[in-house]
């Protein structure tokens, strides 16, 4: 006879079994996929518009990001609690009707949060806390909505609770499925041939393919209703708490709390150290969260075989959780130390060690495949594996499962919020991302103290030795990100913050300046960044006030203040760090940099961080000449000041007789600047573009007379003057007989088809 222990599974491979012959739960997976890759397309989308209304600074993203995940929470709470009032079959018709609701909301949101609120109610978001509330007025309908779908759909499936632990662990592990698949093709294909609200449009269709086939499970469940009525119970035996529902719920609740804080904590830093190390573009934070997603997708569905055979869930959640850390801890550590010619180091020491960070591909495979899975495969996996035992712990009773389920997915929100604004906004500005690491090999030592007093055996013992050990190997900041730079100079300079890594690079006589990872310019001042700064500065007759988005190297900035006449340079900064590196370097004795000395210390500048576009959207300053600094097109948000919207924004920003400057990589800026303003000047190639609404002051010989002056001669000095009158010989008129391009032929906000490398089908 089977002891108490094991009676709850002796039954659970027959029961197994029948859940291969159930069509309703293949039916509602289906569903559930779909859903899954709809709500990575809507997050995606949604969180691009709003940072157009708030900024793409790391506390508006932060911000965005809390208020959907708070959906979510509220969400699962609220779908757990209506799940109580109703049987499988009302469980699941509401389910559909929260899938429509979805659909019909991400269908409109385009139209809501980008048409209505940024285009006509901007001034909405002018004050932070305006802005935080309308996030949550815009977010928390649809995201409730979404949160309540897996409660609901629980209380439809879960029939048997020997079986509860695998049906939901099933469920989940398609939805992990349906949202990597959404997250990789959001950026690959949705957003490049479709555009955001193409994109948006596919996710409501998506909605609508799985309230359709929520419906047919609704029909195929009716058919077994009677099957359904003898709902079965696992009564917990006296005195087991390894069997389901045998230990408080609170605790497990108190643990998956525990646990969504340290995932989304570890998604942070693995997401820093991937954005540095592959110097990402527009498509690479969906590439590695589609990864992320996956690997917990494949260690659920791996759970779900595997949890029948547990007999003691409490200590393999446990092992699961101080094993993810322990692996994530000891993979940092082996990038930090392991030789430059090791194994695969070798290939990714060498992509490091270039400025540019544009890709052949024969290194994608490397920088977006192997990279990421040996840094966090097998730990996504542990994290989905967690789930499924999770749920075998606690699932006693059908009637209670999506209760269940709402709370747990509740509590490990709240972790998920908590973890993701602690490390992100104040851990990695006080410790950096390696302090960050530390203090989470130390929360892995709490599980396994945890672990060990719940009678888990000598393995916790072990395991926090482990990763008590990691805690003092995980290396310094210099240590890692040097690495990550592909250098080893010590001179180099380093700052990071909640904003991103920024560094200055010594190499062959020059400083090459990074922003996570991305080389964006250099040091001593020269080139097209005193072209790009110069040029309006000397072609406008009296450039009072400037503005700069973008500092880089300063150089841009610094030349944009050659004239004397100028009174005012507000230079719009996103990554905090970058100024004072710069201070930083122009400190150093014996490094022969007088004009950045010069530069930082000139009384007309001011450097704000901030994002440039949304501080000039909403300030109502007038200026004589505005630029954003050179900014390579693919780069995450750099659509952003390429798109026709920006470029209309900055015509209205203008003083009468004021200049707009930019550089034009691409055939779509060209098409996306000369709409935006009735005069237009730039060189033949048309790389660099001047734009104004009046007509534009003087000729060659005027230009050549300020460019000459005495002042302007020795601030900017010989080779410099020669290079500004270079580009002044080569400008001329560009937009003669009003030319227009069809809109497929720019980039747009909601189309930034240079950032998303849409083919050039359409060059003007």
């Amino acid at each position: 006879m089977a002891s108490p222990r094991t009676a709850p599974d002796a039954d659970a491979a027959p029961a197994a079994t029948a859940l291969l012959r159930r069509p309703e739960l293949w039916l509602a997976g289906a569903a559930f996929l779909a859903s899954g890759g709809a709500g990575l397309v809507y997050q995606v989308a949604w969180q691009r518009i709003l940072a157009l209304q708030s900024g793409v600074g790391i506390y508006s993203v932060a911000m965005i990001v809390a208020v959907f995940m708070a959906g979510l929470g509220i969400g699962s709470h609220l779908g757990g609690t209506w799940s109580l009032k109703l049987d499988a079959l009302g469980a699941l018709r509401r389910f559909v009707l929260v899938e429509l609701g979805i659909g019909l909301m991400g269908a409109l949101s385009c139209a809501v949060y980008y048409d209505l609120l940024y285009r006509r109610a901007l001034w909405i978001y002018d004050e932070p806390w305006r802005a935080a509330l309308m996030h949550v007025v815009a977010l928390l309908p649809p995201t409730v909505l979404m949160g309540m779908s897996l409660p609901l759909l629980a209380r439809a499936m879960v029939a048997d609770a020997r079986t509860a632990g695998r049906v939901i662990g099933f469920l989940y592990a398609v939805n992990l499925l349906g949202a990597s698949v959404g997250s990789l093709l959001t950026p690959w294909v949705l957003v490049r041939h479709f555009g955001i609200r193409g994109a948006t449009y596919v996710a409501a269709a998506a909605n609508l393919f799985t309230a359709l086939a929520g419906l047919a499970a609704t029909l195929l469940l009716r058919r077994r209703a009677a099957v359904r009525e003898e709902e079965m119970t696992v009564p917990a035996p006296a005195g087991d708490p390894d069997a389901p529902g045998g230990r408080p719920l609170s605790l497990w609740i108190g643990l998956y709390a525990a646990s969504g804080f340290c995932a989304l904590a570890l998604e942070l830093i693995w997401f820093r150290l991937l954005d540095v190390a592959v110097k990402s573009k527009a498509q690479t934070l969906g590439t590695l969260l589609s990864l992320y997603l996956l690997g917990c997708a494949v260690g659920c569905l791996a759970g779900i075989w595997a949890v029948p055979r547990l007999r003691r869930p409490l200590r393999a959640f446990l092992l699961c959780q101080t094993g993810l850390l322990a692996y994530a801890g000891l993979m940092v550590v082996l990038l930090a130390f392991l030789p430059n010619d090791a194994p695969l180091l070798d290939r990714l020491h060498a992509y490091w060690s270039r400025g540019s960070y544009h890709t052949r591909h024969r290194l994608m495979l490397l920088l977006y495949g192997e990279l990421p899975l040996l840094l966090f495969g097998p730990a996504t996996a542990l994290m989905g594996l967690s789930f499924p035992i999770l749920h075998r712990a606690v699932q006693d009773d059908p009637r209670t499962s999506g209760r269940k389920v709402g709370l747990l997915q509740a509590a490990n929100i709240v972790g998920c919020v908590a973890g993701s604004l602690l490390v992100g906004l104040v851990m990695l500005r006080l410790v950096g991302t390696t302090g960050a690491l530390r203090l989470l090999m130390l929360a892995g030592v709490a599980f396994a103290v945890v672990g060990r007093r719940a009678g888990g055996g000598r393995v916790f013992v072990e395991m926090g030795a482990l990763l008590a050990l990691l805690a003092v190997f995980i290396p310094g900041p210099q240590r890692l990100w040097m690495r990550l730079h592909g250098t080893e100079q010590p001179q180099s300079l380093l700052r990071e913050d909640e904003s991103g890594v920024a560094a200055l690079v010594p190499r062959m006589k020059a400083w090459i300046v990074f922003v996570d990872g991305k080389s964006h310019s250099w040091l001593p001042f020269g080139g097209v960044h005193t072209q790009l700064g110069a040029t309006p500065a000397i072609v406008h007759p009296q450039p009072l006030d400037v503005a700069i988005i973008g500092l880089g190297s300063g150089d841009t900035a610094w030349a944009s203040l050659c004239r004397p006449e100028t009174r005012s340079l507000d230079v719009f900064e996103i990554s905090s760090g970058q100024p004072r590196l710069l201070s930083r370097l122009a400190a150093l004795e014996g490094e022969p940099l007088p004009d950045l000395r010069a530069f930082l210390g000139d009384p007309r500048l001011r450097v704000q961080h901030a994002d440039g576009r949304h501080a000039l959207a909403r300030s109502r300053k007038l200026y004589d000449v505005i630029e954003a600094d050179a900014l390579w097109p693919d780069v995450s948000y750099a659509g952003n000041l390429y798109s026709r919207e920006f470029f209309q924004l900055l015509s209205e920003r203008l003083k009468p007789g004021g200049l707009v400057c930019t550089w034009a990589p691409t055939p779509r800026v060209y098409a996306s600047f000369v709409p935006s303003f009735r005069y237009v000047l730039g060189p033949s190639s048309r790389t660099i573009l001047i734009g104004s609404n009046d007509p534009i002051e003087g000729d060659l010989e005027q230009w050549r007379s300020r460019l000459g002056s005495e002042p302007v001669r020795r601030y900017l000095g010989k080779v410099r003057v020669e290079t500004v009158e270079n580009l002044l010989r080569a400008l001329q008129p560009l937009n003669r007989g009003g030319r227009r391009f069809r809109s497929r032929a720019m980039n747009l906000d909601l189309f930034p088809r240079d950032e998303f490398d849409v083919p050039q089908n359409d060059a003007p």
